[in-house]
């Protein structure tokens, strides 16, 4: 290694910290400043290692720590342990963690123990319900104590981060590098099987998975967007369904034998990007989705009672819907019947960024260690 080059090393371990981290990693390899590590836990394997081939990633290091019926206990301490010898032995200038997830405050917490400053991309999210979502939004907060540099992708983000005191001259706004991805997933010529089969309909794009919809909420979710496809001839549905058997069971129960509704296995990156180009609307009670697919001109309905992406729905992009059966329903109803309504979601600015957020974030750092190891 030049001895001019610093060490960064990126820490992630599922699905949605993969689409997001690995535009930054392929940014910051292109970069002649730094020297480039990257540590995946597996914190989700089969969905993780898809967007690492998608982006064409390869790991330097490699945690395995999923299991079977695996635990927040059993996330914690297995990243705790398995990223004290990798950091002790990489001696990075900084460690990069990403949004919310157990792996990020488990590696943001490894950090602090071994002194190691922490780069936090898309920091400041909040709902300010330590409950809701849960465990992210104390991930998000604890990993906020620790970060020396905290990554902002909106204003909004700033302004939570500047109330909780955190060092006004360490927080940036970068944009979301989740909209830094679509560049690289969604083309013009995709076609697959399932989008030759909802050809012209109006395309509802599902995904569902949150932890604390599990049981009684998923089911009224599930039995009002049954209710929307029934009463509507020229609407279809595709719902990648999460890996959990939970969620597939209650999904099964609800929602088998609609005819316009098809239950597929989750979509890898590349797939749900152009999935969600040709859809007509998205029902979801996932978080990053809430900045693709306004991005792509989409309009989301979001099936939980808070949301820590408030710009969304400020901007007009997003509407909360929660839980309730009749609700969902209703604001499903009029999403397809109101024109003026859906042109308004469907063209309304998207406040999460512009394609160049790993860009941003690439030149403070260059800025930063020149700062920091002059």
């Amino acid at each position: 290694m030049e001895a001019n080059k610093k060490t960064v090393l990126l820490v992630f371990g599922t699905r949605p910290e993969a689409i997001k981290m690995c535009p930054l990693v392929k940014e910051l390899r292109s970069r002649s400043d730094f020297n480039v590590v990257v540590c995946v836990t597996g914190q989700h394997r089969q969905m993780l290692d898809a967007v690492l081939d998608i982006f064409e990633v390869e790991p330097d290091f490699d945690l395995q720590i999923m299991k079977q019926s695996q635990t927040l206990f059993d996330v914690t301490t297995a990243v705790l342990n398995g990223l004290r010898p990798i950091i002790s032995s990489v001696n990075p200038a900084a460690v990069l963690v990403h949004g919310d997830t157990t792996t990020s405050f488990a590696a943001a917490l490894a950090c602090f123990y071994l002194g190691v400053p922490v780069g936090h991309v898309e920091a400041g999210l909040r709902t300010y319900n330590v409950l809701s979502p849960f465990p992210e939004e104390f991930n998000r907060e604890a990993t906020g104590i620790i970060s020396t540099w905290n990554f902002a992708p909106t204003e909004t983000a700033r302004q939570n981060l500047l109330s909780e005191h955190r060092d006004e001259g360490r927080i940036f706004v970068t944009g979301n590098t989740g909209i830094d991805a679509l560049a690289t997933t969604v083309c013009d010529n995709y076609t697959h099987p399932e989008l030759e089969w909802s050809a012209g309909s109006r395309l509802i794009l599902i995904t569902a998975h949150r932890r604390e919809n599990l049981g009684e909420p998923m089911h009224r979710m599930f039995r009002a967007i049954r209710r929307i496809i029934d009463e509507n001839d020229d609407v279809k549905a595709i719902y990648p369904i999460h890996l959990n058997p939970l969620v597939r069971k209650a999904a099964h129960e609800e929602l088998d034998g609609c005819d316009r509704l098809h239950l597929i296995d989750p979509l890898d990156v590349l797939d749900f990007h152009n999935f969600l180009a040709r859809s007509y609307f998205v029902l979801t009670d996932s978080g990053g989705i809430q900045e693709e697919a306004p991005g792509l001109g989409k309009p989301v309905l979001v099936m939980r009672d808070t949301t820590e992406r408030p710009e969304g729905v400020a901007a007009g992009t997003l509407k909360l819907v929660g839980t309730d059966e009749r609700r969902i329903y209703e604001s499903c109803h009029v999403l397809l019947n109101d024109s003026a309504l859906y042109k308004r979601m469907s063209y309304a600015s998207n406040p999460y960024g512009d394609g160049h957020a790993s860009e941003r974030i690439a030149d403070i750092l260059v800025k930063e260690f020149k700062m920091a190891f002059a």
